[in-house]
């Protein structure tokens, strides 16, 4: 096995584990710092396979607004009052892996069984070609995928507005009192 294939899979393996940490953690600190680290590591995974445009948003923004969430868990909620809404006990538990296996079973479904995976090796060949691989993205995002990426602006968008109204609520840990 060669040294690139020991990195990634390496690298892959650590993803997966500090994902599961922000899954199995009942502690919301702990669960964001998982998972900064897991995004670190997908950063890691870019940078090795030469996109360093990708990687760079990859730490600058996902890594750095989950940051930004920490600070805000540690701001707006008591935790002491928190920790008791997340399930701690067996069937909490269970719940979790089994949330975990539905998400690998898709991907393994999604990625590894699908066509897709020839378009990802064509435009893999493109980036070996010596065209500049933020380029190619950009194509790929404004002319095939242009629609996704919009329905993805207004997910973001809807999430901010959701996060902002439950954060009003009244009678909660972290409502005005």
């Amino acid at each position: 096995m060669a040294g690139d294939s020991i990195l990634f899979y390496a690298l892959s393996f650590l993803i997966i584990y500090f994902a599961l940490g922000v899954l199995m953690n009942p502690n919301p600190i702990k669960a964001a710092f998982n998972l900064v680290l897991a995004m670190v590591g997908v950063a890691g995974v870019f940078f090795h396979l030469q996109s360093g445009f990708l990687g760079g948003v990859q730490l600058a923004v996902y890594a750095g607004a989950v940051m930004v969430l920490f600070v805000m868990v540690l701001m707006i909620f008591d935790l002491k009052k928190e920790r008791d809404a997340f399930s701690q006990g067996f069937l909490g538990n269970i719940g979790k892996l089994l949330a975990a296996g539905i998400v690998v079973s898709l991907v393994i479904n999604n990625v590894i069984l699908s066509s897709d995976l020839q378009l990802a090796t064509s435009n893999a060949a493109k980036a070996e070609s010596g065209r500049d691989t933020t380029k190619i993205l950009a194509d790929l995002i404004f002319t095939e995928y242009v629609f996704a990426f919009e329905v993805l602006g207004i997910l973001l968008l809807l999430v901010a507005i959701g996060a902002v109204s439950i954060s009003r609520i009244k009678g909660g840990t972290h409502a005005d009192s």
